[in-house]
């Protein structure tokens, strides 16, 4: 019975536009946080190494991976790649 309710709800939330949009922001963050940890890890990087190979500091990559981060610059996105040995790749996908 609390799952229905909890189904009910959430499909009302997300019928208005303003919080689907937020909803979309907010989860796109968090998956380009989780990329940069999953890339890092993958690269046997600890966080204090990716930050020396690009000059910052371990908060600074602590911030990156944190899904409160919103200041993703293509440029920051390139320096973590290129220090993990990896190509950075962008796309668009028309929405549904």
């Amino acid at each position: 019975m609390k799952v229905n309710k909890l189904q009910t709800y959430a499909d009302k939330l997300f019928k208005d536009k303003g919080f689907r949009e937020k909803f979309d922001q907010e989860y796109k963050s968090l998956i380009v946080s989780e990329k940069i940890a999953q890339l890092r890890h993958k690269a046997h990087l600890t966080q204090d190494q990716l930050a020396r190979k690009i000059h910052t500091t371990k908060s600074a990559i602590s911030r990156y991976e944190s899904n409160n981060y919103k200041g993703y610059s293509v440029f920051l996105l390139q320096k973590i790649a290129s220090a993990c040995r990896a190509d950075l790749r962008i796309s668009f996908v028309p929405k549904k």
